[in-house]
């Protein structure tokens, strides 16, 4: 299967050794497009020097699903579409072949691999990881959202791959989204009758260490996905069953781990919960004070979110 890896960029150069250093260990590619959004540092040298093809969009551009699209269009022969973040550091020469093996089976449409905690993360950051991305691989179609509910449609795009015509057979990656066009994406192709597979053994390693002001931003932006993509929700169920689940296992492993972060958890648990449902009332507040709540502010610049 001809294989092409695609990279949106920003300034990536201070992370550059070690993601190019893993990418470029694994089974190479048949191309790497970096899609860069006017970086002001090295990224577009450094990239073009490993050999990669940029191509270079205004930064005012850049939207999450449509730059995707279009880094899809632009691989036309390309048969798996894998997508990375420029964070996202792989684990391993065997991270991409790993991820590749899962379309073997000709019903998955869609794959993704296992996020590790930086080395240098804390209890917190680390449990976040922990939890979504555990050590055991599943494949999942539609029949398990009576079970999973909305962790049914649970994929990331700082390691993933997509069949590239049955991403297309979907209408591709949505572009008027703030985030989620990965998980938009799966829903549909679950929908479709498609599987998405967890690879547990394709690795990478990929955490943030979100202070409280960016989880609320954070939270608020999922808010706004589920509040204008509400039908992803009457067919997979809301989310507050899962983030009670994820506040258990927290609570649970910083027990054992790191007992005197349970107080700020708690705060920071506090502020997802205001900032999803600030979210979900985004239809009230003007451009202006959307932009101050929104982890994404140049989202709210367009016309059409107005």
């Amino acid at each position: 299967m001809i294989m092409n890896v695609i990279v949106p960029t920003l300034n990536a150069a201070g992370n550059w050794p070690l993601f190019a250093q893993g990418l470029l260990a694994c089974a190479a590619p048949e191309q790497v497009l970096i899609i860069d959004s006017e970086s002001t540092d090295s990224t577009v040298e450094l990239a073009r020097a490993a050999g990669f093809l940029v191509h270079s969009i205004p930064r005012a551009k850049f939207n999450h699903g449509g730059t995707r699209q279009l880094a899809a269009e632009m691989l036309p022969s390309a048969e798996i579409l894998v997508y990375m973040t420029q964070d996202a550091i792989l684990d391993g020469p065997n991270a991409l072949t790993n991820l590749l093996a899962a379309f073997d089976d000709p019903q998955v449409a869609a794959a993704y691999g296992r996020q590790l905690p930086r080395p240098e993360a804390k209890a917190i950051e680390a449990h976040v990881r922990i939890f979504n991305y555990p050590a055991v691989s599943e494949v999942r179609s539609l029949a398990n959202r009576e079970r999973l509910g909305i962790k049914t449609i649970f994929l990331s795009n700082s390691l993933s791959a997509y069949r590239h015509s049955e991403l297309e057979s979907v209408g591709g990656f949505p572009a008027n989204l703030i985030i989620g066009e990965d998980t938009v994406t799966a829903a549909r192709l679950l929908l479709a009758g498609h599987k998405i597979a967890y690879v547990a053994d394709a690795c990478a390693y990929h955490s943030h260490p979100y202070t409280l002001a960016q989880e609320f931003k954070r939270y608020f932006d999922t808010g706004v996905l589920h509040s204008r993509e509400r039908w992803m929700i009457d067919e997979f169920g809301r989310a507050g069953g899962e983030g009670q689940r994820f506040v258990l296992s927290e609570l649970s492993y910083l027990r054992q781990e790191a007992p005197w972060q349970i107080p700020p958890a708690l705060a920071r648990t506090l502020v997802k919960f205001l900032g999803y449902r600030i979210g979900l009332m985004e239809s009230w507040f003007s451009p202006k004070l959307k932009r101050r709540l929104s982890m994404h502010p140049v989202f709210w610049t367009d016309p059409i979110q107005k």
